[in-house]
């Protein structure tokens, strides 16, 4: 029976509770995603493009997290609630967490920068030449401290300007500067925050690996770690071969360095005896 006076929470509410509920029981691996600026256009174009690969959930915010904080069975599912900002949503999959961030991280686009959002990196203007022509363009730029010069009738910026500062709110005047300049420095697409699995979460910072920097660590570790296996003559099935060259030349030089004879050493010095003989014949033959 209902409490008089009590709010009665429509259907459709407590269907999307229960499918957010079933959708985390159903998928290994889901992540938290924020969708702040992602333009309608760009997110059916990933949606289509990503359908093989995830489940897209969107719902308001105060129903995911009703529905997270239900499942207090599920360790650190508390964390993912408080990572909760911007405009979230979930994503489904059974790929491991870092194909499924070089996968969304590669399904971005470029995008012109709003008045009010946060500047992602440090955004430049370079140095070099413009399409402007002279006139009261050249104060606008001085305004906002893009020194010019005039080159072959067009603007040409003089040094390369730090013009917004990572992690600054971008103004009115400078989203305006940038359009003008045709500099795109914002991405859009589904900025994971975190990848929840089986009680483990990866968080943006332990997903974003620079692969080349990772190989080269691990070749570099490869080839020192066999360095001293062969150094301190530890046996692998990688090393044997390496380790029975090694012992091979070792003893060749133990035999060249102390009066051990083998036959591989007799042969060698006869050979070497019979090249000095036939020397000398010739010296003879030659003073005779």
């Amino acid at each position: 029976m209902t409490r008089k006076g009590a709010k009665k929470i429509p259907e459709w509410k407590k269907d999307e509770v229960k499918d957010i509920i079933k959708l985390v029981n159903s998928y290994p691996i889901f992540g938290l995603v924020d969708m702040e600026n992602l333009p309608t256009l760009q997110l059916q174009r990933m949606r289509v493009k990503l359908k093989e690969m995830l489940e897209l959930k969107m719902t308001k915010k105060r129903l995911i997290k009703i529905a997270l904080q239900q499942m207090k069975e599920k360790p650190n599912i508390d964390k993912v609630v408080s990572s909760m900002s911007g405009m979230p949503a979930l994503i489904f999959t059974k790929e491991n967490p870092f194909k499924l961030y070089k996968t969304l991280a590669a399904s971005k686009s470029k995008a012109p920068a709003k008045a009010g959002q946060i500047a992602p990196t440090d955004i430049m203007i370079p140095a070099g030449p413009t399409q402007f022509t002279p006139g009261p363009i050249i104060s606008e730029l001085a305004q906002v401290g893009i020194k010019t010069k005039v080159e072959e009738g067009k603007l040409s910026v003089i040094a390369d300007v730090k013009f917004v500062k990572s992690g600054e709110k971008i103004t009115p005047k400078q989203a305006d500067m940038l359009a003008r300049f045709g500099i795109e420095p914002m991405e859009v697409g589904l900025n994971i925050v975190l990848v929840y699995e089986n009680g483990t979460i990866y968080d943006r910072s332990l997903l974003e690996i620079d692969e080349e920097s990772y190989m080269n660590s691990l070749r570099s570790a490869i080839s020192e770690s066999m360095a001293l296996s062969i150094e301190i003559g530890y046996i692998a099935s990688e090393n044997v071969t390496l380790l029975i060259s090694k012992a091979h030349r070792d003893t060749l030089a133990l035999v060249e360095s102390t009066d051990i004879m083998t036959e591989d050493k007799a042969a060698r010095m006869l050979g070497q005896a019979n090249m000095q003989m036939e020397a000398v014949k010739k010296l003879a033959h030659l003073e005779g």
